[in-house]
């Protein structure tokens, strides 16, 4: 069944977003992905650079196909991860490799060649169908569902509910407070000002005109969020800061 044609996903939104328990909205979510056809489910934020994402996962069912089905370590570097942290939108991976969805926004370019994913590997490498869907909606969150199985419905359509779906969980999971928006390594509210009028062009001297601070102060908060950022320069800190959700333009 077509989940995202037919109204059954939209009816388990519908009844998710009453739900105001977070273990319930978890347990809910879940089996609504089991019956969208997932074998494998993984529900995570994604981790700012140089931190762990063990703390961020929501939910792991995730046996490894290849050792009796044992639930693996995921692990930071995981290139799914790092896909969902720069796609906006739902995609596919079929037999290792990312497959371009039509979508009215054109996505980036899959990358050549199969991912060297252990998410992936895991759930049965070239055999296995996978969905991922980033989280960016919920501003500054970033996080994912992955989910893996041999019969899921990926049209446009079916992805579109899935994504809807999703997004109707996440937020039920911040009203409900298991899920906090805030994540280890992010920019100060200082660092962010000073990084987001670096971001529209402003200098130094006047980004401490503005602020009513020293020149040394800014260049000091540019270099903080510059090893957060793990970026070699100021336009890199600023892409990088973009790109993980500290800042908006």
């Amino acid at each position: 069944m077509d989940m995202g044609v037919d109204t059954g996903i939209f009816s388990d939104a519908f009844h998710l977003s009453t739900v105001r328990e977070a273990d319930r909205v978890l347990d809910l979510f879940e089996r609504g992905l089991r019956r969208f056809g997932a074998s494998h489910i993984l529900l995570t934020g994604l981790p700012l650079p140089r931190r762990s994402v063990t703390k961020l996962i929501l939910r792991i069912v995730w046996p490894d196909v290849r050792n009796g089905g044992h639930v693996i370590d995921v692990a930071t570097g995981d290139p799914l991860l790092g896909w969902c942290l720069g796609a906006r939108r739902p995609f596919v991976v079929r037999g290792g490799r990312i497959e371009p969805v039509a979508t009215p926004v054109k996505p980036p370019a899959p990358p050549k060649g199969a991912l060297a994913s252990e998410l992936i590997a895991a759930a049965g490498g070239p055999a296995a169908d996978l969905i991922a869907v980033p989280i960016h909606d919920l501003h500054p969150y970033q996080g994912c569902v992955l989910i893996a199985g041999k019969d899921l419905p990926i049209s446009p359509a079916a992805l579109a509910g899935l994504e809807f779906y999703c997004l109707i969980a996440f937020r039920g999971l911040i009203e409900a407070g298991r899920l906090d928006v805030a994540r280890p390594g992010d920019l100060s509210e200082r660092e962010r000002h000073v990084l987001q009028l670096t971001a529209i062009g402003k200098t130094a001297a006047e980004i401490a005109d503005l602020l009513e601070i020293s020149q040394r102060t800014v260049h000091a908060h540019l270099q903080n969020a510059s090893d957060k950022m793990n970026a070699s320069n100021k336009t890199h800190t600023v892409v990088e800061a973009l790109r993980y959700g500290q800042i908006g333009i």
